[in-house]
Formats: C-alpha cells, sequence, structure tokens
C-alpha cells in the first residue's frame, strides 16, 4: 500500500515560508517607529540587577535613564547631519536615531538611592542593586537544646 500525501504531513514550501519564524513580525529587533531597538541583556545576582544594552557608536551623552515608580527607562535620541558640497551641486545626508525601552522591577526590590550607570566599549551597563530586605539570606541551622 502506498502511503498517501497529505497537506497535513508535507506542508507546501510556500506555508512553510509564510507559517515561519521569520515572517512573525513581533519577534523581530524593531520598535513601532520601525526603527531598531538595542539588544538587552538582564541579569540577576544575589547582590543586584544588571542590564546591558548594545549600543556601539554611541556616547554616555547619547543616553537618559530614569528610574521611577518601580520603572526603569533608558531612552535615546541621536541626531546627525553630514553636508557635502562638490562642482555645481550639494548633498545632504540627515540621520535620527531613537529608542525607548522600560523594565519594571518588583515593588521595593532595588535601592533607587544606588543605582549606577556607565558606557564602555559599546555597551551601556546600568546596575540596580538589591535592597538589603530582599537579598537572600544564608541559611540558619538552629540548635536544639
Amino acid at each position: 500500500m502506498l502511503a498517501k500525501r497529505s497537506e497535513d504531513y508535507f506542508p507546501s514550501i510556500f506555508d512553510r515560508f509564510f507559517n515561519n519564524d521569520l515572517m512573525d513580525w513581533n519577534l523581530t529587533n524593531y520598535s513601532s517607529t520601525n526603527t531598531s531597538l538595542p539588544a538587552v541583556n538582564v541579569k540577576e545576582t544575589e547582590d543586584e540587577f544588571s542590564i546591558e544594552v548594545a549600543a556601539p557608536g554611541m556616547t554616555k551623552k547619547d543616553f537618559n535613564i530614569s528610574f521611577h515608580n518601580n520603572v526603569l527607562t533608558i531612552s535615546s535620541e541621536k541626531k546627525d547631519e553630514k553636508k557635502e558640497k562638490k562642482e555645481n551641486y550639494s548633498r545632504r545626508e540627515f540621520s535620527y536615531q531613537s529608542f525607548q525601552r522600560s523594565f519594571t522591577v518588583a515593588d521595593n526590590a532595588v535601592d533607587s538611592d544606588k543605582i549606577s550607570a556607565k558606557y564602555a566599549e559599546g555597551i551601556l551597563t546600568i546596575t540596580l542593586p538589591k535592597r538589603e530586605e530582599v537579598k537572600p539570606k544564608p541559611l540558619k541551622e538552629i540548635k536544639i537544646s
């Protein structure tokens, strides 16, 4: 008996292309304004949260960072204008980049007075120290009397 080809088992190449994750625009790294969002790493240790933002070619003056109502907001706006004159014509190029990312932190988890940020080698690193009350406590053995 020959096996019958079924679309359930053998989808067409077009079905696979359009159903593939490559076509899921929600998985792309773009904002609603069609600008690229920088990649972000979020790490947690016993003592702090750390957010690394990949932003090569920028300077620390290009960023705005705020913390309000347990929300950390990182934004940037960079404008660049280049002019060139050659013979009888002018060429003008404008460049505009902006993004905003927000991260919500659990209530009273972060000591907001000690939040710090640094920018080095294309990476913006923001450190959010945990409050002492939320840090994990070491195991305490209780002796029986």
